[in-house]
């Protein structure tokens, strides 16, 4: 029997364990020191609320899949009648190849080709790497098509430190404005996160904040690296979840109206671009022909306590 997310790639390293999935090229689970750290899904179950998946060639929407490139229209299919959008791009059903395999790294391969609504050539790949700094992704995007092409990319990784809820647990961002957006879940602003429930710039507990929100304006370290940080105080455990500058846009989700993962789990979602960024062009990167786009994040299980 094929399991609904294809293949099991297995990875390991120490007390780390990871695995890949062929379709979507996602990450079904991560685990470190006997601890899962992905609130995933079993090998026999098909991919729920994006957990994991990785979202090519745009993160999150695009209003009324819409959008004009370079003089012309296109249209896209419509993934959320309600909300009259396109979400997470066009990948994340689609079937991977295993390009590279060793005990602790794959690097998974798809080539995107044109369709309807996107008409264009890309030639991706993903490698998982695990070592000593924890898990460690890099999307890499090449235009292999004739004319230039728009280009973003996220993952939609739910984090988990093994409480019932996400209530208790301590979060801490980098990030100093926040994304106001309608009742799609669509950008018309932004808001500054000083004196705004928003405000997880110094460590504090998420209680009933509810997330569906996009951050921006990230405090990088001086490694130029974004870090989200969880802790839950009660088992005095922590991760953090960083990015590189390639990744501008930090998604949160609560989940709270999804009954498999509502607020059991955190949502952090790097994104190289907010949601509609092929109608506003924002964060929005031009891909000449031939020309490539890389961009890292990962998983540090061993981060301390904020």
């Amino acid at each position: 029997m094929v399991a609904p997310s294809g293949e099991q790639i297995e990875i390991s390293s120490g007390d780390q364990r990871a695995v890949v999935v062929e379709v979507g090229g996602g990450l079904r689970g991560y685990a470190a020191g006997g601890r899962e750290l992905l609130d995933g899904y079993g090998a026999d179950e098909m991919c729920k609320s994006a957990r994991g998946q990785v979202l090519i060639p745009w993160p999150n929407r695009i209003e009324g899949g819409s959008y004009e490139f370079e003089g012309q229209s296109h249209q896209l299919s419509i993934d959320k009648p309600e909300e009259q959008t396109a979400v997470h791009g066009l990948v994340r059903w689609a079937a991977w190849e295993v390009a590279e395999r060793r005990t602790d790294s794959v690097v998974m391969q798809h080539l995107l080709h044109p369709r309807p609504g996107y008409p264009f050539a890309l030639a991706l790949s993903i490698e998982y790497v695990l070592s000593s700094r924890g898990l460690t992704v890099t999307t890499s995007a090449t235009n292999v098509g004739g004319d230039v092409c728009p280009y973003a990319c996220g993952a939609h990784p739910y984090l988990t430190l093994g409480t019932a809820r996400v209530d208790s647990l301590v979060l801490k961002t980098p990030a100093r404005t926040v994304l106001t957006s309608d009742e799609r879940g669509l950008p018309i602003g932004t808001l500054d996160v000083e004196n705004t429930e928003y405000d997880f710039r110094r460590p504090r507990p998420l209680g009933a904040t509810q997330l569906d929100t996009c951050f921006t304006d990230l405090e990088r370290d001086d490694d130029g690296l974004a870090r989200v940080e969880l802790h839950d105080p009660d088992g005095d455990t922590a991760l953090a979840l960083w990015c590189d500058d390639r990744y501008g846009y930090l998604m949160l989700y609560t989940g709270d109206t999804r009954p498999d993962v509502a607020r059991r789990s955190l949502a952090i979602e790097p994104m190289s671009a907010p949601p509609n960024a092929f109608r506003s062009g924002e964060g929005l990167i031009r891909l000449e022909p031939g020309a490539s786009y890389s961009s890292s994040w990962g998983i540090d299980p061993r981060a301390s306590p904020p």
